[in-house]
């Protein structure tokens, strides 16, 4: 009854390539090639590892490491010789493959992504290795534009993303805290933290239950929005004790891990927020060689 994670059947067709482009061809004013160009010099000369990346990295060698084609591209062999293994602290990493890759991306575009080379060679590591990608997955894939969501919190509106991202449950937690003093809780107090840490629940207990891919589910994303359901909601939270378990609110009836984060402004007030998330890590583990990039 479920989709084995670390298995072909949990991929999806990569959709951050398009992204790029699709963002690009809207608000871009530097050329492509000039775009990737650091990311191309870090892939090609290596960077050093940061101690929690180091850490994680060798961690899931051991979940991984017997993977097809992860060895390969994650577990190079030290500057000094000796067995692959997954690069330690201080050490440059370097991903010739994924330098390759990105440099057929700024001569050619998306398209050698999505309608070329790149996505024949997923496609073959696909079918060597029990997956069911086609090239016809490739080739339809393109990037929403969609509206945003927003909230506000004592006076302030603030935006996110709707479902299937996760924007949601950070507009629904800060309609929960709304209804609590924590200004006069103070950051050090047990309360303080206690009201943040059952609010929580109550949100991701939401989120676990309506938040989905809007293509086959109808979130219901005003009703999750609403002041009044909030109310309700704080309500459950007891400032003497802890929950130890959490439900999601009843909504009206429907038709049914790791993150890097960035932000950028310029002078002219265009912005960018971006969570690049792979959820698990290195995913499936599985990691195309000839492209440089796990699935």
């Amino acid at each position: 009854g479920t989709i084995p994670l670390y298995s072909p059947f949990a991929w999806t067709v990569p959709g951050a390539c398009d992204g790029w482009f699709t963002l690009h061809a809207k608000y871009g004013r530097l050329p492509m090639a000039k775009v990737l160009a650091p990311a191309i010099r870090y892939a090609e000369e290596g960077f050093p590892l940061s101690p929690v990346i180091a850490s994680d990295w060798e961690r899931s060698t051991r979940v991984f490491k017997d993977k097809p084609g992860f060895a390969e591209v994650f577990m190079p062999v030290p500057q000094g010789g000796g067995e692959r293994r997954a690069p330690r602290e201080g050490e440059l990493f370097k991903n010739p493959a994924l330098a390759r890759t990105l440099r057929l991306l700024a001569e050619k575009g998306r398209d050698a992504y999505y309608k070329g080379p790149i996505a024949e060679a997923v496609v073959k590591f696909s079918h060597e290795n029990g997956g069911f990608f086609a090239l016809e997955d490739f080739a339809r894939h393109h990037s929403d534009w969609v509206e945003p969501i927003s909230t506000t919190y004592r006076g302030v509106t603030l935006w996110e993303l709707p479902p299937n991202g996760q924007g949601l449950a950070a507009l629904q937690l800060l309609n929960l805290l709304e209804n609590f003093d924590l200004k006069s809780m103070g950051r050090e107090s047990a309360d303080f933290w206690h009201v943040l840490t059952e609010c929580k629940k109550i949100a991701f207990a939401d989120r676990a239950r309506y938040y989905a891919d809007p293509d086959f589910v109808k979130t219901p994303v005003a009703e999750l929005l609403s002041k009044d359901y909030a109310r309700r909601r704080a309500a459950l939270v007891d400032m003497k004790h802890a929950a130890t378990s959490a439900t999601p609110g009843e909504m009206p009836p429907l038709d049914r891990k790791e993150t890097t984060y960035l932000c950028t402004a310029d002078g002219d007030g265009m912005m960018v927020s971006l969570i690049q998330s792979n959820y698990t890590g290195f995913g499936s583990g599985y990691v195309v060689p000839e492209v440089g990039f796990g699935l």
